[in-house]
């Protein structure tokens, strides 16, 4: 499993995010909730995913795909807008073909979100960003506890 570097929005301090952890990452100098974007694959999905202490938003994509390439930045922008909520997961498809087969990936990108290890909401496809952001919040919305 690799730790991510990731930027604090309220600091600016770089901090190293692991893929896993117990908690919420929070920044080591400010305190302030980071965003979790970190990258899982077949032997490590389970640890990232579907033991997270936060509901997860997965990316199956692949390097070669234009509409993927479009969603990153898009997904990006929501994990860092929902810092310590959520945990974007993104899988290569190409690299990871046991994920892409357990979860019957069949277009790319596919989106998921996994809330207590069990899928909550699914989605294949490119979509605007207003659309994803609509369809993650009523996915985390029927997930509150």
């Amino acid at each position: 499993m690799e730790a991510s570097l990731t930027p604090c929005p309220h600091c600016g301090k770089t901090n190293r995010v692991p893929a896993n952890a117990a908690g919420r990452p929070r920044c080591g100098n400010c305190r302030g909730g980071l965003p979790w974007i970190v990258a899982a694959g077949d032997a490590d999905f389970s640890i990232v995913a579907e033991q997270s202490p936060v509901p997860v938003l997965v990316d199956f994509w692949a390097e070669w795909c234009g509409p993927c390439r479009m969603v990153s930045p898009v997904l990006d922008k929501l994990a860092r807008e929902r810092e310590g909520a959520v945990k974007l997961v993104k899988v290569d498809v190409d690299k990871n073909p046991g994920l892409s087969r357990r979860f019957d990936v069949q277009a790319i990108p596919t989106l998921m979100v996994i809330v207590d290890g069990k899928v909550a909401a699914r989605q294949a496809g490119a979509a605007p960003a207003e659309v994803l952001r609509t369809w993650l919040d009523g996915a985390l919305a029927g997930t509150r506890r």
